[in-house]
């Protein structure tokens, strides 16, 4: 399954073979020994230092139900009238789906499964860039992609790619995928990157979006056994990055939503938000309190920004 798709999931390996989660991972523990494949969180790739890029049949398949509980929680950023830019992936592809109900939106986008999934939102306005069309993930690249963006300016970028570091932050396996993806982030005045989990701690060759110019990160969250993941979760947050995490029902949405409820405000899902503390000085972000730990507090304290799907938590930067 790797040498077919590029890299696989812990969770889709245990569904196909139908064991646990547990016995896989002892599996890919064994074959990391004999040189076949690289652990990563969450999942294992081809071994060889930098991750290569899976194509978009293999990333559609890959951590679906993260990705729709990232979405939900991600469309409930965008406020009525908003002009945004999203850029190609497939957690882009779900967010967009969500957005056709918002209404008096405007979509910036470089990503043909973005437009078309926005495409009969009867009140969301669709702007592609131009470009040349790169048929494995189809998004529009190149100059001329580049150049349609000169000038734009939008509140929000909504990214994803290949890897997440706190080191590096965002990046793509491809060149000319990174170097419109920078447009894109150039284009706005906020940065929000959706990433599932199993891309926490990657890093692959062209960096996105470094880590000081990540507004928020909107994943979901790590397996308790994932120990690296947590940690890269806090060393982010540590730099200023907000961080909302999205729980996962047995439903596959967010948790009290299913995957359907996404778009819009989402005010009404406030009252199952829970969220961390923020301290720390970065961009506009006010300095708050807390212990050398966070603690879990009320939505209502802080951070009033709407949110779809039921239960999310904030990550706070540890007190230095």
């Amino acid at each position: 399954m790797v040498r077919a798709n590029g890299a696989v999931s812990l969770r889709e390996l245990a569904r196909v073979v139908q064991t646990s989660e547990v016995t896989v991972r002892r599996d890919v523990r064994a074959l990391e020994a004999e040189g076949l494949l690289d652990r990563r969180h969450g999942g294992a790739v081809l071994p060889g230092g930098f991750t290569r890029e899976s194509g978009f049949p293999q990333k559609s398949h890959l951590a679906t139900a993260e990705k729709t509980a990232i979405a939900d929680l991600a469309a409930g950023l965008v406020e009525e009238g908003e002009a945004v830019v999203v850029g190609a992936g497939t957690t882009t592809q779900e967010l967009a789906r969500r957005l056709a109900r918002v209404p008096g939106l405007t979509v910036v986008t470089n990503s043909l499964l973005v437009a078309q999934a926005l495409a009969h939102a009867n009140r969301v306005e669709v702007v592609m860039t131009g470009g040349t069309l790169r048929g494995s993930n189809y998004a529009l690249v190149g100059s001329g992609a580049e150049q349609s963006l000169q000038g734009l300016r939008v509140s929000r970028a909504f990214l994803s790619g290949s890897g997440l570091t706190a080191e590096r932050g965002l990046s793509t396996s491809n060149m000319l995928s990174a170097s419109v993806d920078r447009a894109l982030v150039q284009a706005a005045a906020e940065v929000v990157v959706l990433a599932d989990h199993t891309k926490l701690g990657t890093d692959t060759m062209f960096q996105t979006v470094p880590t000081d110019v990540m507004t928020r990160l909107v994943t979901d969250k790590p397996p308790a056994h994932e120990d690296r993941a947590g940690t890269e979760l806090q060393a982010l947050a540590d730099q200023g990055v907000q961080i909302t995490v999205a729980g996962l029902t047995s439903s596959g949405g967010a948790d009290g939503s299913s995957p359907a409820q996404g778009g819009g405000s989402g005010r009404g899902a406030e009252k199952g938000r829970r969220d961390l503390p923020m301290p720390g000085q970065r961009r506009n972000h006010p300095p708050g309190s807390g212990g050398s730990a966070p603690q879990l507090r009320s939505a209502s304290h802080q951070d009033q920004s709407p949110a779809v799907g039921g239960r999310v938590a904030d990550l706070a930067p540890r007190r230095r």
